[in-house]
């Protein structure tokens, strides 16, 4: 194969590959009011993730900390004890305000995508860029039916592999 129409042939993969890569990168909301974001949050459904295994009743708390941070305080109930972790986060994307590092136990920090938004900020969608983790947040213990199928189908249609999502039960405290 001539030189030329090898580079040529390299180029077009590369580009191919570089054209999926960026058509399967998750897209997060246009903006975040992180003054609206705080508070309390119900989780509603979520991917497979080790440390919620047999929990009930998940919640989220989020705080404005001095340093600008936000404080994660976690909560469930697990063989009917409260269960517990306290983290922080950071705004790592500051033009939209959607794309934070979470940790628990620095130095590791996990991605936190919010990736849809009700507009009044009364549910939301939070994802990992690897699609591997996925949370649907609610400020009430119970979400319309509705919503729900259009936010699990809309996690699907970004990649999420919605057969594996887990409801989570609340009304147990």
């Amino acid at each position: 194969m001539p030189k030329v129409l090898y580079l040529e042939s390299c180029c077009i993969v590369l580009g191919v590959n570089l054209a999926k890569e960026e058509n399967n990168a998750l897209q997060v909301v246009l903006h975040v009011d992180l003054q609206k974001y705080l508070g309390k949050w119900y989780e509603v459904a979520h991917l497979p993730f080790k440390y919620e295994d047999g929990c009930s009743d998940i919640t989220a708390k989020y705080t404005l900390l001095k340093d600008g941070n936000v404080g994660v305080l976690n909560e469930c109930l697990k063989n009917g004890k409260g269960k517990a972790s306290k983290g922080k986060a950071k705004v790592v994307d500051k033009n939209t305000g959607a794309k934070l590092k979470v940790t628990f136990f620095w130095p590791f920090y996990g991605d936190y995508w919010i990736i849809n938004l009700g507009t009044n900020y009364d549910y939301s969608v939070v994802g990992t860029p690897n699609r591997k983790y996925l949370w649907i947040l609610n400020r009430t213990p119970q979400m319309d039916n509705t919503l729900y199928a259009q936010l699990v189908e809309f996690a699907k249609s970004k990649g999420f592999d919605t057969e594996k999502i887990i409801n989570t039960s609340h009304g147990q405290k």
